[in-house]
Protein backbone atom coordinates (compact mmCIF):
# COMPACT_ATOMS: atom_id res chain seq x y z
CA UNK A 1 0.00 0.00 0.00
CA UNK A 2 1.24 3.36 -0.75
CA UNK A 3 1.59 6.07 2.01
CA UNK A 4 1.72 9.76 1.46
CA UNK A 5 2.97 12.21 4.39
CA UNK A 6 -0.10 14.05 5.49
CA UNK A 7 1.22 17.35 5.74
CA UNK A 8 4.03 17.51 3.30
CA UNK A 9 2.70 20.18 0.36
CA UNK A 10 3.31 23.53 -1.39
CA UNK A 11 1.42 26.91 -0.18
CA UNK A 12 0.19 29.45 -2.55
CA UNK A 13 -1.11 32.52 -1.19
CA UNK A 14 -3.39 35.31 -3.01
CA UNK A 15 -6.20 37.44 -3.11
CA UNK A 16 -8.43 35.84 -5.41
CA UNK A 17 -8.21 32.13 -6.50
CA UNK A 18 -9.32 31.02 -9.74
CA UNK A 19 -10.74 27.66 -10.07
CA UNK A 20 -10.52 26.58 -13.83
CA UNK A 21 -8.54 28.48 -16.66
CA UNK A 22 -11.17 28.56 -18.98
CA UNK A 23 -12.39 31.68 -20.68
CA UNK A 24 -15.20 32.30 -17.25
CA UNK A 25 -11.77 31.23 -15.29
CA UNK A 26 -9.31 33.98 -17.48
CA UNK A 27 -12.37 36.62 -17.41
CA UNK A 28 -12.79 36.63 -13.68
CA UNK A 29 -8.97 36.77 -12.92
CA UNK A 30 -8.42 39.36 -15.47
CA UNK A 31 -11.00 41.67 -14.10
CA UNK A 32 -9.61 41.03 -10.24
CA UNK A 33 -6.02 42.11 -11.08
CA UNK A 34 -7.46 45.01 -12.96
CA UNK A 35 -9.30 45.70 -9.71
CA UNK A 36 -6.08 45.64 -7.78
CA UNK A 37 -5.55 42.62 -6.11
CA UNK A 38 -3.54 39.57 -6.69
CA UNK A 39 -4.62 36.36 -8.40
CA UNK A 40 -3.49 32.63 -9.11
CA UNK A 41 -5.69 30.91 -11.72
CA UNK A 42 -5.53 26.92 -11.48
CA UNK A 43 -6.74 24.25 -14.29
CA UNK A 44 -6.41 21.05 -15.00
CA UNK A 45 -6.13 20.94 -18.54
CA UNK A 46 -2.98 22.89 -20.49
CA UNK A 47 -4.76 26.44 -20.61
CA UNK A 48 -4.83 26.60 -24.45
CA UNK A 49 -6.90 23.49 -24.48
CA UNK A 50 -9.52 23.93 -22.11
CA UNK A 51 -13.85 22.88 -22.98
CA UNK A 52 -13.70 26.55 -24.10
CA UNK A 53 -12.58 26.15 -27.39
CA UNK A 54 -15.46 23.46 -28.69
CA UNK A 55 -17.79 26.58 -28.15
CA UNK A 56 -17.31 27.29 -31.91
CA UNK A 57 -19.99 29.18 -33.88
CA UNK A 58 -20.37 32.58 -32.16
CA UNK A 59 -21.43 34.88 -29.32
CA UNK A 60 -24.10 36.96 -28.83
CA UNK A 61 -24.69 40.68 -28.65
CA UNK A 62 -27.75 42.54 -30.13
CA UNK A 63 -25.37 45.30 -31.93
CA UNK A 64 -27.99 44.97 -35.01
CA UNK A 65 -25.22 45.20 -37.22
CA UNK A 66 -27.38 43.22 -39.88
CA UNK A 67 -30.42 43.15 -38.69
CA UNK A 68 -30.90 47.20 -37.40
CA UNK A 69 -34.07 46.05 -35.39
CA UNK A 70 -32.23 44.04 -33.09
CA UNK A 71 -31.98 45.08 -29.71
CA UNK A 72 -31.01 43.76 -25.72
CA UNK A 73 -35.26 43.61 -25.25
CA UNK A 74 -35.47 40.95 -28.22
CA UNK A 75 -31.91 38.84 -26.69
CA UNK A 76 -33.51 38.86 -23.22
CA UNK A 77 -37.13 37.62 -25.04
CA UNK A 78 -35.25 35.43 -26.76
CA UNK A 79 -33.75 33.97 -23.87
CA UNK A 80 -36.21 33.41 -21.93
CA UNK A 81 -38.32 31.88 -24.64
CA UNK A 82 -35.79 29.26 -25.19
CA UNK A 83 -35.61 29.18 -21.63
CA UNK A 84 -39.05 28.27 -21.61
CA UNK A 85 -40.00 30.79 -18.53
CA UNK A 86 -37.23 28.57 -16.10
CA UNK A 87 -34.22 31.11 -16.40
CA UNK A 88 -33.67 33.95 -14.10
CA UNK A 89 -34.97 37.23 -15.16
CA UNK A 90 -32.53 39.46 -14.04
CA UNK A 91 -29.71 37.71 -15.10
CA UNK A 92 -30.68 37.02 -18.17
CA UNK A 93 -31.09 41.04 -18.26
CA UNK A 94 -27.53 41.61 -17.41
CA UNK A 95 -26.37 39.26 -20.17
CA UNK A 96 -28.30 41.03 -22.46
CA UNK A 97 -27.60 44.13 -21.59
CA UNK A 98 -24.11 43.95 -21.41
CA UNK A 99 -23.05 41.47 -24.28
CA UNK A 100 -22.64 44.49 -26.38
CA UNK A 101 -19.82 45.83 -24.67
CA UNK A 102 -17.78 42.79 -23.31
CA UNK A 103 -18.13 41.45 -26.85
CA UNK A 104 -16.59 44.40 -28.47
CA UNK A 105 -13.76 44.39 -25.54
CA UNK A 106 -12.75 41.01 -26.32
CA UNK A 107 -12.56 41.81 -30.14
CA UNK A 108 -10.54 45.02 -29.22
CA UNK A 109 -8.03 42.34 -27.24
CA UNK A 110 -7.65 40.30 -30.58
CA UNK A 111 -10.44 37.60 -30.90
CA UNK A 112 -11.09 39.40 -34.65
CA UNK A 113 -14.46 38.56 -35.31
CA UNK A 114 -15.45 38.45 -38.97
CA UNK A 115 -16.17 42.33 -39.75
CA UNK A 116 -18.35 43.46 -42.18
CA UNK A 117 -17.35 46.24 -45.43
CA UNK A 118 -18.37 49.40 -43.16
CA UNK A 119 -16.17 48.08 -40.26
CA UNK A 120 -18.52 46.58 -37.91
CA UNK A 121 -18.88 42.72 -36.29
CA UNK A 122 -20.77 40.78 -38.77
CA UNK A 123 -23.26 38.66 -37.54
CA UNK A 124 -25.04 35.47 -38.29
CA UNK A 125 -28.35 33.51 -37.83
CA UNK A 126 -28.53 30.94 -34.77
CA UNK A 127 -31.44 29.09 -34.10
CA UNK A 128 -34.39 30.34 -32.28
CA UNK A 129 -32.52 34.01 -32.45
CA UNK A 130 -35.44 36.80 -34.11
CA UNK A 131 -32.77 38.35 -35.36
CA UNK A 132 -29.15 37.61 -36.41
CA UNK A 133 -27.25 38.80 -33.38
CA UNK A 134 -24.00 36.16 -33.39
CA UNK A 135 -20.47 37.78 -34.23
CA UNK A 136 -18.32 35.02 -35.36
CA UNK A 137 -14.49 34.43 -35.93
CA UNK A 138 -15.29 31.54 -38.67
CA UNK A 139 -16.43 28.20 -36.73
CA UNK A 140 -13.61 28.34 -33.96
CA UNK A 141 -14.98 31.64 -31.99
CA UNK A 142 -14.41 30.17 -28.68
CA UNK A 143 -10.36 29.54 -29.24
CA UNK A 144 -10.26 33.05 -30.53
CA UNK A 145 -11.87 34.16 -27.51
CA UNK A 146 -9.49 31.78 -25.80
CA UNK A 147 -6.58 33.11 -26.44
CA UNK A 148 -7.37 36.94 -26.44
CA UNK A 149 -7.77 35.98 -22.62
CA UNK A 150 -4.66 34.03 -22.47
CA UNK A 151 -2.71 37.29 -23.90
CA UNK A 152 -4.24 39.52 -21.77
CA UNK A 153 -3.22 36.94 -18.90
CA UNK A 154 0.29 37.05 -19.92
CA UNK A 155 0.08 40.86 -20.24
CA UNK A 156 -1.23 41.33 -16.59
CA UNK A 157 1.27 38.57 -15.53
CA UNK A 158 -1.46 36.95 -13.58
CA UNK A 159 0.06 33.09 -12.81
CA UNK A 160 -1.72 30.50 -14.56
CA UNK A 161 -0.98 26.91 -13.50
CA UNK A 162 -1.86 23.74 -15.39
CA UNK A 163 -2.06 20.50 -14.50
CA UNK A 164 -3.80 20.95 -10.95
CA UNK A 165 -6.35 18.80 -9.95
CA UNK A 166 -8.98 20.48 -7.10
CA UNK A 167 -9.54 17.46 -4.64
CA UNK A 168 -11.48 20.07 -2.17
CA UNK A 169 -12.58 23.31 -1.43
CA UNK A 170 -11.61 24.37 2.09
CA UNK A 171 -14.35 25.33 3.96
CA UNK A 172 -14.90 26.70 8.01
CA UNK A 173 -17.43 27.74 9.59
CA UNK A 174 -18.99 28.41 6.39
CA UNK A 175 -16.33 30.95 4.76
CA UNK A 176 -13.85 29.30 1.71
CA UNK A 177 -10.82 30.21 2.51
CA UNK A 178 -8.91 28.16 -0.34
CA UNK A 179 -8.37 24.96 -2.37
CA UNK A 180 -6.39 21.39 -1.93
CA UNK A 181 -4.76 20.56 -5.16
CA UNK A 182 -2.36 17.57 -6.44
CA UNK A 183 -0.69 18.14 -9.35
CA UNK A 184 -1.68 15.25 -12.61
CA UNK A 185 1.71 14.87 -13.26
CA UNK A 186 3.90 14.57 -10.00
CA UNK A 187 1.22 14.52 -7.33
CA UNK A 188 3.25 17.24 -5.68
CA UNK A 189 0.13 18.62 -3.12
CA UNK A 190 -0.34 22.29 -2.75
CA UNK A 191 -2.46 24.15 -0.72
CA UNK A 192 -3.80 27.39 -2.57
CA UNK A 193 -5.20 30.05 0.36
CA UNK A 194 -7.11 33.13 -1.07
CA UNK A 195 -9.42 35.76 0.65
CA UNK A 196 -11.70 35.01 -2.31
CA UNK A 197 -12.26 31.68 -4.25
CA UNK A 198 -13.86 31.59 -7.98
CA UNK A 199 -15.53 28.08 -9.41
CA UNK A 200 -15.34 28.41 -13.06
CA UNK A 201 -14.75 24.27 -13.66
CA UNK A 202 -17.67 23.47 -16.45
CA UNK A 203 -20.33 21.37 -16.03
CA UNK A 204 -20.67 17.42 -16.00
CA UNK A 205 -21.81 16.57 -20.19
CA UNK A 206 -18.92 13.62 -20.78
CA UNK A 207 -20.69 11.70 -18.11
CA UNK A 208 -22.98 10.77 -21.61
CA UNK A 209 -21.55 8.53 -24.18
CA UNK A 210 -22.48 10.96 -26.71
CA UNK A 211 -20.85 13.92 -25.50
CA UNK A 212 -19.48 16.61 -27.22
CA UNK A 213 -16.86 17.33 -23.85
CA UNK A 214 -13.96 14.82 -24.83
CA UNK A 215 -12.34 12.61 -22.44
CA UNK A 216 -11.28 14.02 -18.63
CA UNK A 217 -13.36 17.86 -19.21
CA UNK A 218 -16.75 18.02 -18.07
CA UNK A 219 -16.77 15.26 -15.66
CA UNK A 220 -19.06 16.84 -13.46
CA UNK A 221 -16.23 17.37 -10.35
CA UNK A 222 -17.14 21.23 -10.06
CA UNK A 223 -20.81 20.19 -9.35
CA UNK A 224 -19.06 18.16 -6.60
CA UNK A 225 -16.70 20.23 -4.65
CA UNK A 226 -19.63 22.31 -4.81
CA UNK A 227 -22.02 19.99 -3.14
CA UNK A 228 -19.05 19.60 -0.53
CA UNK A 229 -18.58 23.25 0.18
CA UNK A 230 -22.40 23.30 1.09
CA UNK A 231 -23.36 24.79 -1.85
CA UNK A 232 -26.68 24.15 -3.52
CA UNK A 233 -27.56 22.79 -7.18
CA UNK A 234 -30.61 24.16 -9.25
CA UNK A 235 -32.15 22.18 -11.90
CA UNK A 236 -29.48 19.28 -12.74
CA UNK A 237 -31.96 17.70 -14.76
CA UNK A 238 -31.99 20.49 -17.89
CA UNK A 239 -29.05 19.17 -19.62
CA UNK A 240 -28.76 20.53 -23.85
CA UNK A 241 -28.56 17.91 -26.08
CA UNK A 242 -26.96 19.39 -29.28
CA UNK A 243 -29.06 18.23 -32.33
CA UNK A 244 -25.78 17.63 -34.30
CA UNK A 245 -22.53 15.17 -32.88
CA UNK A 246 -20.25 13.07 -35.13
CA UNK A 247 -22.00 9.67 -35.08
CA UNK A 248 -18.34 7.42 -36.75
CA UNK A 249 -16.23 6.89 -35.95
CA UNK A 250 -16.80 5.40 -32.62
CA UNK A 251 -13.86 7.11 -30.79
CA UNK A 252 -15.22 10.74 -31.34
CA UNK A 253 -18.44 10.09 -31.53
CA UNK A 254 -20.53 12.94 -30.45
CA UNK A 255 -17.83 15.54 -31.15
CA UNK A 256 -19.75 18.68 -31.85
CA UNK A 257 -20.71 19.47 -35.25
CA UNK A 258 -21.25 23.03 -35.07
CA UNK A 259 -24.61 24.90 -35.29
CA UNK A 260 -22.73 27.54 -37.57
CA UNK A 261 -23.61 24.94 -40.37
CA UNK A 262 -27.53 25.13 -40.31
CA UNK A 263 -26.63 28.56 -39.31
CA UNK A 264 -24.88 29.17 -42.49
CA UNK A 265 -27.72 27.14 -44.96
CA UNK A 266 -26.91 23.55 -43.91
CA UNK A 267 -29.68 21.21 -44.33
CA UNK A 268 -31.22 18.33 -42.18
CA UNK A 269 -31.99 15.10 -44.06
CA UNK A 270 -33.63 11.26 -43.49
CA UNK A 271 -31.83 8.63 -45.16
CA UNK A 272 -34.87 9.05 -47.62
CA UNK A 273 -33.27 12.77 -48.38
CA UNK A 274 -36.07 14.33 -47.06
CA UNK A 275 -35.50 17.72 -45.53
CA UNK A 276 -37.40 16.56 -42.42
CA UNK A 277 -38.00 19.79 -40.34
CA UNK A 278 -40.61 20.50 -42.02
CA UNK A 279 -43.02 18.37 -40.15
CA UNK A 280 -41.07 19.36 -37.10
CA UNK A 281 -41.17 23.04 -37.49
CA UNK A 282 -41.88 23.98 -40.91
CA UNK A 283 -41.30 28.14 -40.55
CA UNK A 284 -37.80 27.99 -38.93
CA UNK A 285 -37.07 24.53 -40.81
CA UNK A 286 -33.09 24.09 -39.29
CA UNK A 287 -32.88 27.07 -37.28
CA UNK A 288 -35.74 25.57 -34.96
CA UNK A 289 -34.80 25.60 -31.11
CA UNK A 290 -31.73 22.97 -30.09
CA UNK A 291 -34.44 21.11 -28.16
CA UNK A 292 -36.91 20.57 -30.91
CA UNK A 293 -34.12 20.19 -33.78
CA UNK A 294 -32.47 17.77 -31.51
CA UNK A 295 -35.71 16.00 -30.49
CA UNK A 296 -36.93 16.17 -34.39
CA UNK A 297 -33.23 13.93 -35.33
CA UNK A 298 -33.87 11.48 -32.55
CA UNK A 299 -37.27 10.75 -34.09
CA UNK A 300 -36.44 10.59 -37.28
CA UNK A 301 -33.36 7.72 -36.44
CA UNK A 302 -35.69 6.20 -33.96
CA UNK A 303 -38.29 5.59 -36.55
CA UNK A 304 -36.04 3.93 -38.87
CA UNK A 305 -35.22 6.73 -41.40
CA UNK A 306 -32.00 7.31 -39.66
CA UNK A 307 -28.59 6.39 -41.77
CA UNK A 308 -26.79 3.31 -41.34
CA UNK A 309 -24.68 3.48 -38.54
CA UNK A 310 -28.06 6.39 -36.24
CA UNK A 311 -27.85 9.49 -37.46
CA UNK A 312 -29.15 11.74 -39.99
CA UNK A 313 -27.74 13.92 -42.75
CA UNK A 314 -26.45 17.34 -42.74
CA UNK A 315 -25.76 18.59 -45.68
CA UNK A 316 -23.85 22.10 -47.00
CA UNK A 317 -22.36 20.69 -50.06
CA UNK A 318 -24.82 22.83 -52.05
CA UNK A 319 -22.82 25.82 -50.89
CA UNK A 320 -19.58 26.70 -52.99
CA UNK A 321 -16.23 25.12 -51.39
CA UNK A 322 -15.03 28.51 -51.00
CA UNK A 323 -18.06 29.76 -49.08
CA UNK A 324 -17.65 26.59 -46.71
CA UNK A 325 -14.22 27.13 -46.23
CA UNK A 326 -14.44 30.22 -45.41
CA UNK A 327 -17.61 30.40 -42.90
CA UNK A 328 -16.59 26.76 -41.83
CA UNK A 329 -12.78 25.86 -41.85
CA UNK A 330 -13.17 23.83 -38.89
CA UNK A 331 -15.68 21.39 -39.67
CA UNK A 332 -13.85 21.03 -42.96
CA UNK A 333 -10.78 20.19 -41.42
CA UNK A 334 -12.51 18.18 -39.11
CA UNK A 335 -14.39 15.70 -41.78
CA UNK A 336 -11.37 15.80 -43.67
CA UNK A 337 -9.49 14.88 -41.32
CA UNK A 338 -11.17 12.11 -39.18
CA UNK A 339 -13.68 10.68 -42.02
CA UNK A 340 -11.81 11.49 -45.28
CA UNK A 341 -15.21 13.30 -46.25
CA UNK A 342 -14.94 16.30 -48.26
CA UNK A 343 -18.22 18.26 -46.53
CA UNK A 344 -18.06 20.73 -50.09
CA UNK A 345 -19.18 17.24 -51.92
CA UNK A 346 -21.03 14.70 -49.54
CA UNK A 347 -23.24 15.22 -46.63
CA UNK A 348 -22.24 14.46 -43.11
CA UNK A 349 -23.82 11.93 -40.56
CA UNK A 350 -24.62 13.51 -37.31
CA UNK A 351 -26.89 12.69 -33.89
CA UNK A 352 -27.74 14.30 -30.70
CA UNK A 353 -24.96 14.83 -28.47
CA UNK A 354 -24.75 15.90 -24.33
CA UNK A 355 -23.86 19.21 -24.62
CA UNK A 356 -24.76 21.57 -22.27
CA UNK A 357 -25.14 21.62 -19.02
CA UNK A 358 -28.05 24.16 -18.02
CA UNK A 359 -28.15 23.75 -14.28
CA UNK A 360 -25.67 23.56 -11.79
CA UNK A 361 -24.07 26.04 -8.66
CA UNK A 362 -27.40 28.30 -7.26
CA UNK A 363 -25.36 31.79 -7.51
CA UNK A 364 -26.92 35.34 -7.01
CA UNK A 365 -27.68 37.18 -10.38
CA UNK A 366 -25.25 40.46 -9.71
CA UNK A 367 -22.13 39.09 -8.26
CA UNK A 368 -22.75 35.50 -8.35
CA UNK A 369 -21.74 34.55 -4.94
CA UNK A 370 -22.66 31.19 -3.66
CA UNK A 371 -23.97 30.17 -0.36
CA UNK A 372 -20.96 29.87 1.23
CA UNK A 373 -18.87 33.22 1.88
CA UNK A 374 -15.65 34.06 -0.34
CA UNK A 375 -16.91 31.43 -2.99
CA UNK A 376 -17.94 32.39 -6.04
CA UNK A 377 -18.98 30.84 -9.40
CA UNK A 378 -19.25 31.73 -13.30
CA UNK A 379 -19.26 29.85 -16.61
CA UNK A 380 -21.00 26.73 -17.33
CA UNK A 381 -20.37 25.33 -13.47
CA UNK A 382 -23.56 27.89 -12.66
CA UNK A 383 -27.18 27.50 -12.79
CA UNK A 384 -29.83 30.47 -13.70
CA UNK A 385 -29.47 31.60 -16.84
CA UNK A 386 -30.46 28.87 -19.44
CA UNK A 387 -33.55 27.62 -17.89
CA UNK A 388 -34.69 24.43 -19.76
CA UNK A 389 -32.65 25.16 -23.25
CA UNK A 390 -29.84 27.44 -24.08
CA UNK A 391 -30.39 30.03 -26.81
CA UNK A 392 -27.30 29.25 -29.13
CA UNK A 393 -24.47 31.33 -28.76
CA UNK A 394 -25.52 32.67 -25.07
CA UNK A 395 -22.27 30.25 -23.15
CA UNK A 396 -19.43 32.40 -24.43
CA UNK A 397 -21.65 35.44 -23.85
CA UNK A 398 -21.86 34.52 -20.11
CA UNK A 399 -18.36 33.21 -19.56
CA UNK A 400 -17.81 37.00 -20.15
CA UNK A 401 -20.52 38.90 -18.41
CA UNK A 402 -20.41 36.84 -15.24
CA UNK A 403 -16.84 35.75 -15.42
CA UNK A 404 -16.32 39.79 -14.98
CA UNK A 405 -18.57 40.52 -12.15
CA UNK A 406 -17.34 37.29 -10.52
CA UNK A 407 -13.96 38.82 -10.80
CA UNK A 408 -14.71 42.39 -9.42
CA UNK A 409 -16.53 40.80 -6.93
CA UNK A 410 -13.60 38.23 -5.66
CA UNK A 411 -11.52 41.40 -5.89
CA UNK A 412 -13.94 43.46 -3.50
CA UNK A 413 -14.06 41.45 -1.10
CA UNK A 414 -10.10 40.36 -0.54
CA UNK A 415 -9.76 44.63 -0.83
CA UNK A 416 -12.28 44.98 2.45
CA UNK A 417 -11.11 41.74 4.55
CA UNK A 418 -9.07 42.49 7.85
CA UNK A 419 -7.86 39.09 8.03
CA UNK A 420 -8.30 35.47 6.80
CA UNK A 421 -9.19 32.54 8.16
CA UNK A 422 -7.32 29.58 7.93
CA UNK A 423 -8.00 26.09 9.37
CA UNK A 424 -5.50 23.60 9.58
CA UNK A 425 -7.97 20.41 10.39
CA UNK A 426 -9.59 21.19 7.55
CA UNK A 427 -6.27 20.98 5.14
CA UNK A 428 -5.40 17.66 7.19
CA UNK A 429 -8.87 16.32 6.29
CA UNK A 430 -8.13 17.02 2.48
CA UNK A 431 -4.66 15.28 3.08
CA UNK A 432 -6.90 12.49 4.52
CA UNK A 433 -9.21 12.10 1.56
CA UNK A 434 -6.39 11.96 -1.00
CA UNK A 435 -4.93 9.30 1.03
CA UNK A 436 -7.95 7.17 1.43
CA UNK A 437 -7.82 6.91 -2.39
CA UNK A 438 -4.04 5.41 -2.76
CA UNK A 439 -4.40 1.94 -2.73
CA UNK A 440 -4.99 -1.44 -4.14
CA UNK A 441 -8.11 -2.29 -4.93
CA UNK A 442 -10.08 -4.18 -7.30
CA UNK A 443 -11.81 -1.74 -9.43
CA UNK A 444 -10.03 0.49 -12.26
CA UNK A 445 -11.85 3.73 -12.68
CA UNK A 446 -11.83 4.19 -16.50
CA UNK A 447 -14.24 1.21 -17.21
CA UNK A 448 -16.79 2.26 -14.51
CA UNK A 449 -16.58 5.07 -16.01
CA UNK A 450 -17.89 3.71 -19.56
CA UNK A 451 -20.48 2.33 -17.40
CA UNK A 452 -21.37 5.46 -16.01
CA UNK A 453 -21.72 6.89 -19.10
CA UNK A 454 -23.86 3.93 -20.29
CA UNK A 455 -26.13 4.31 -17.45
CA UNK A 456 -26.83 8.12 -18.00
CA UNK A 457 -27.40 7.24 -22.15
CA UNK A 458 -29.48 4.44 -21.70
CA UNK A 459 -31.42 5.77 -18.53
CA UNK A 460 -31.62 9.51 -18.72
CA UNK A 461 -30.86 10.68 -22.39
CA UNK A 462 -32.46 12.30 -24.80
CA UNK A 463 -36.34 11.14 -23.96
CA UNK A 464 -36.95 9.70 -20.56
CA UNK A 465 -39.38 7.87 -18.05
CA UNK A 466 -39.79 7.31 -14.95
CA UNK A 467 -39.44 3.41 -14.77
CA UNK A 468 -35.95 3.73 -16.74
CA UNK A 469 -34.80 7.23 -14.55
CA UNK A 470 -35.52 4.64 -11.22
CA UNK A 471 -33.58 1.86 -12.91
CA UNK A 472 -30.98 4.31 -13.44
CA UNK A 473 -30.72 5.50 -10.40
CA UNK A 474 -30.25 2.09 -8.97
CA UNK A 475 -27.33 0.68 -11.00
CA UNK A 476 -25.68 4.62 -10.12
CA UNK A 477 -26.29 3.18 -6.29
CA UNK A 478 -24.46 -0.03 -7.36
CA UNK A 479 -21.51 1.72 -8.85
CA UNK A 480 -21.22 3.87 -5.63
CA UNK A 481 -20.14 0.88 -3.68
CA UNK A 482 -17.38 0.72 -6.28
CA UNK A 483 -15.70 3.50 -5.32
CA UNK A 484 -14.38 2.33 -1.71
CA UNK A 485 -12.71 -0.57 -3.54
CA UNK A 486 -10.72 1.65 -6.52
CA UNK A 487 -7.34 0.42 -7.09
CA UNK A 488 -5.00 3.77 -7.52
CA UNK A 489 -1.25 3.45 -7.93
CA UNK A 490 0.45 6.38 -8.71
CA UNK A 491 3.76 5.47 -10.68
CA UNK A 492 6.30 7.13 -13.31
CA UNK A 493 3.51 8.07 -16.35
CA UNK A 494 2.01 10.25 -13.56
CA UNK A 495 -0.89 10.74 -11.34
CA UNK A 496 -3.85 10.24 -14.19
CA UNK A 497 -5.15 7.04 -12.04
CA UNK A 498 -5.97 9.20 -8.83
CA UNK A 499 -7.44 12.34 -10.95
CA UNK A 500 -10.09 9.39 -12.81
CA UNK A 501 -10.86 7.83 -8.71
CA UNK A 502 -12.00 11.96 -7.73
CA UNK A 503 -13.35 12.31 -11.45
CA UNK A 504 -15.54 8.77 -10.89
CA UNK A 505 -16.60 10.00 -7.72
CA UNK A 506 -17.68 13.41 -8.52
CA UNK A 507 -19.36 12.09 -12.07
CA UNK A 508 -21.88 9.55 -10.09
CA UNK A 509 -23.07 12.47 -7.31
CA UNK A 510 -24.02 14.85 -10.29
CA UNK A 511 -25.75 11.39 -12.58
CA UNK A 512 -27.14 10.89 -9.25
CA UNK A 513 -28.25 14.37 -8.69
CA UNK A 514 -29.13 14.59 -12.13
CA UNK A 515 -31.41 11.90 -12.19
CA UNK A 516 -33.27 12.96 -8.85
CA UNK A 517 -33.93 15.96 -11.03
CA UNK A 518 -35.66 14.22 -13.81
CA UNK A 519 -37.76 11.96 -12.03
CA UNK A 520 -39.17 15.24 -10.06
CA UNK A 521 -39.37 17.39 -13.29
CA UNK A 522 -42.67 15.09 -14.25
CA UNK A 523 -43.03 17.08 -17.96
CA UNK A 524 -41.57 17.78 -21.18
CA UNK A 525 -40.21 21.31 -21.17
CA UNK A 526 -37.06 21.95 -23.42
CA UNK A 527 -34.23 20.11 -23.13
CA UNK A 528 -35.93 17.82 -20.84
CA UNK A 529 -38.41 15.41 -22.57
CA UNK A 530 -40.50 12.47 -20.49
CA UNK A 531 -42.74 10.02 -22.67
CA UNK A 532 -44.28 9.63 -20.08
CA UNK A 533 -44.96 13.09 -19.34
CA UNK A 534 -45.01 14.51 -22.44
CA UNK A 535 -46.34 18.12 -21.80
CA UNK A 536 -45.45 21.38 -20.36
CA UNK A 537 -46.83 21.45 -16.44
CA UNK A 538 -47.52 24.64 -15.11
CA UNK A 539 -46.96 23.33 -11.91
CA UNK A 540 -43.54 22.18 -12.66
CA UNK A 541 -42.88 25.93 -13.16
CA UNK A 542 -40.22 26.16 -10.81
CA UNK A 543 -36.76 25.24 -10.38
CA UNK A 544 -35.47 21.96 -8.44
CA UNK A 545 -32.76 22.71 -6.10
CA UNK A 546 -30.46 19.96 -4.56
CA UNK A 547 -28.16 20.07 -2.18
CA UNK A 548 -26.18 17.61 0.79
CA UNK A 549 -27.78 16.93 4.11
CA UNK A 550 -26.56 15.92 7.12
CA UNK A 551 -26.02 12.27 6.36
CA UNK A 552 -24.35 13.33 2.93
CA UNK A 553 -27.54 11.90 1.34
CA UNK A 554 -28.60 14.63 -2.03
CA UNK A 555 -32.03 16.56 -1.14
CA UNK A 556 -34.02 18.00 -3.81
CA UNK A 557 -36.26 20.59 -3.32
CA UNK A 558 -38.81 22.44 -5.24
CA UNK A 559 -38.13 26.49 -5.23
CA UNK A 560 -40.72 28.69 -6.96
CA UNK A 561 -39.22 30.89 -9.96
CA UNK A 562 -37.63 33.98 -8.96
CA UNK A 563 -40.02 36.87 -9.38
CA UNK A 564 -40.42 38.81 -12.77
CA UNK A 565 -40.37 42.74 -13.18
CA UNK A 566 -43.69 43.81 -14.71
CA UNK A 567 -41.42 45.85 -17.60
CA UNK A 568 -39.64 42.47 -18.12
CA UNK A 569 -42.79 40.62 -18.82
CA UNK A 570 -44.31 43.04 -20.82
CA UNK A 571 -41.00 42.76 -23.59
CA UNK A 572 -41.82 38.61 -23.29
CA UNK A 573 -45.39 39.33 -23.73
CA UNK A 574 -45.00 41.47 -26.96
CA UNK A 575 -42.56 38.87 -28.54
CA UNK A 576 -44.47 36.22 -30.61
CA UNK A 577 -43.56 32.52 -29.21
CA UNK A 578 -45.32 28.92 -28.81
CA UNK A 579 -44.51 28.86 -25.47
CA UNK A 580 -47.08 29.54 -22.94
CA UNK A 581 -45.28 31.71 -19.75
CA UNK A 582 -48.71 31.96 -17.92
CA UNK A 583 -46.57 30.29 -14.69
CA UNK A 584 -44.47 33.29 -14.81
CA UNK A 585 -44.51 35.08 -11.49
CA UNK A 586 -44.54 39.16 -11.14
CA UNK A 587 -44.17 41.57 -9.01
Amino acid sequence: MHTINKIKHTTNISNVLVIGSGGAGLRAAIEAKLSGVEVTVIGKRLKEDVHTVLAAGGINASFGNVDKDDCWQQHFADTMIEGYGLSEPKMVELMAKEAPELVTEIDNWGANFAKLDNGKIDQRFFGAHTYRRTCYSGDYTGRSILMSLINKTKELKIPVHDSQYVTELLVQDNICFGAMTFNIQNGERTVFLADSVILAAGGHTRIWRKSSSRRNENTGDGFYLALKAGCSLTDMELVQFHPTGMVVPEAIAGTLVTEAVRGEGGYLLNKNGERFMKDYDSERMELSTRDRVAMANYNEIIQGRGTENGGVLLDISHKSKEFIIEKLPRMYRQFLDTLMIDISKSPMEVSPTAHYSMGGVVVEPFEHTTHIEGLYAAGEVTGGLHGANRLGGNSLAEILIFGKRAGYAAALRSMNMLSQQRSPEVIKNAHDKIDSFIKNGNHVARPLQRELRDIMWENCGVLREESKLKDGLNKINILKDSIEHLDVRPDSEGFEDLMLAFDLEGSIMSAEATILGAIERKESRGAHQRNDYSEISQDMSANFNIKLNNSNELEVDKVDLKKMSNELSEIINNTQSITDFSGMLLE
